[in-house]
């Protein structure tokens, strides 16, 4: 059995997503034994369960395959199987390559489908019916947010896989949910002073955006710090999430009077539109006496391999780059590209990172209650993952380290070498204080 054989746990069982109508739009009880435990699904055996929920469908499914690829090769090193990859250079070595707590690691599998309500149902049937201590995965800040308030209810740990909204860590944040990954404001504080350097202070701006929290989220952002730099947006409009054909959302755009185009698109959506938007020839027009731009705030790549040579020359934020060469970086890429023959994504990174963090913070509080691994987590500080000296925030949980500024390369060299690191952020230019994005943490939940 090959990873690739979907929603198949490592113990052998067929796992089936819970993705009917009925159940999505039914509310959600968690069922608790008499006897209940200190903690929700508290291990009682040989072995503790792990729910990785990512896209298996829809328009991010080739980030979830990297997601799912990233988690087995964590499972692998936490158990000691291969070559132990970033547990080698990872700062904390309270990990040994024995397991967690003495326990070896098992997981579960669902699929978000990229949709809210499918994503809640497979968490909460991995929770609920599964045994799984802690749920970590989802490439859309849509999922994320829906997943951690749900996790939060349940009382397990959630660790949020690719989300980039500020909302995940900012007015939806949670006392049970983590995100390692940054978010658009940072993009945007990356991003600006090389766009000023690159295009000038006197610009106009459209922005396609994709229509959910995310999507306003970058759209927002890149507003934010643009026009602060003297830029003009002259129109935002918003698009269907998985729209295929944005043909009619980029013929406006001609006549517009803008000279760059903003596409806060991601997955198979940004390659659409990205491809449709060179076809359409906006990379040969003049406006306004300059040569049009296109700037695609995050990238990965994925996209950028989809996109192929439609990304040359094109800017964005990424939070983590295969070409970096940290040690950490480097044993990732070694051990991800000996198992599966290819470098890993910015997706595979960032949840490799989170199931490594997630059984680090076990092993250091000596148990799995929620809360004792809140605290674990909360103010940690570390190096060794491919970021550099990384903390997560106690007041918001979020990961603060510096940001990658990308542009397509002009002249790859390989399928994969489609993207090069123009900047590396400090993460002094783009940390902001807790409470700029609002929300409250509230309290941690054990579930019992």
């Amino acid at each position: 059995m090959s990873l690739f054989d979907d929603n198949v746990s490592r113990r052998g069982i067929l796992k089936t997503g819970l993705v009917g109508a009925a159940v999505a739009t039914a509310p959600f009880h968690f069922v608790r034994g008499a006897g209940a435990a200190d903690y929700l699904n508290m291990p009682k055996g040989k072995s503790v369960i792990f729910g990785f929920n990512v896209p298996q469908t829809g328009a991010y499914a080739d980030e979830g395959a990297d997601e799912l690829r990233a988690y087995k090769l964590a499972v692998q090193h936490i158990n000691g199987e291969g070559d132990g990859g970033m547990l080698n250079t990872f700062t904390s070595k309270a990990l040994k390559g024995n397991g967690v707590n003495g326990k070896k690691v098992e997981f579960v599998t669902g699929d978000t489908q990229t949709k809210s309500d499918a994503a809640r149902a497979s968490a909460k049937r991995m929770i609920e019916k599964d045994g799984a201590i802690m749920i970590t995965g989802g490439s859309s800040s849509g999922v994320a947010i829906a997943v951690q308030g749900l996790c939060q209810e349940a009382g397990v740990i959630f660790m949020a896989g690719l989300t980039h909204s500020n909302d995940t860590t900012g007015k939806d944040k949670k006392a049970n949910g983590f995100r390692h990954f940054f978010n658009t404001e940072m993009s945007g504080a990356a991003l600006a002073p090389v766009l000023e350097k690159a295009f000038g202070t006197d610009r106009t701006a459209y922005h396609l955006t994709a229509d959910y929290t995310w999507g306003w989220s970058q759209e927002g952002s890149i507003k934010k710090y643009t026009e602060k730099l003297g830029w003009n947006t002259a129109s935002a409009v918003r698009t269907p999430l998985g729209a295929g054909d944005f043909s009619q959302y980029i013929t406006p755009v001609l006549n517009s009077g803008a000279d760059v185009l903003v596409l806060n698109h991601y997955g198979k959506d940004m390659v659409n539109s990205l491809t449709q938007a060179v076809q359409f020839g906006l990379r040969d027009k003049q406006v306004n006496g300059k040569d049009f731009a296109i700037v695609v705030p995050l990238y990965s790549r994925l996209m950028a391999q989809g996109a192929g040579k439609n990304v040359q020359g094109i800017f964005g934020s990424t939070n983590w780059h295969w070409s970096l060469q940290d040690e950490g970086s480097k044993a990732f890429v070694k051990s991800f590209g000996q198992a599966y023959g290819f470098p890993p994504s910015q997706a595979a990174h960032t949840c490799y990172v989170q199931a490594i963090l997630y059984a680090d913070a076990c092993q250091r509080a000596g148990s799995f209650a929620p809360c004792d691994v809140g605290k674990a987590l909360e103010g940690f500080k570390f190096d060794g993952m491919g970021n550099g000296a990384t903390e997560y925030r106690a007041a918001d949980h979020q990961c603060f380290k510096d940001v990658l500024v990308v542009k397509g390369k002009e002249n790859p060299t390989t399928k994969f070498d489609v993207l090069e690191v123009v900047e590396v952020t400090p993460r002094a230019q783009v940390e902001y204080p807790p409470e700029l994005l609002g929300g409250q943490l509230g309290s941690c939940n054990n579930g019992a």
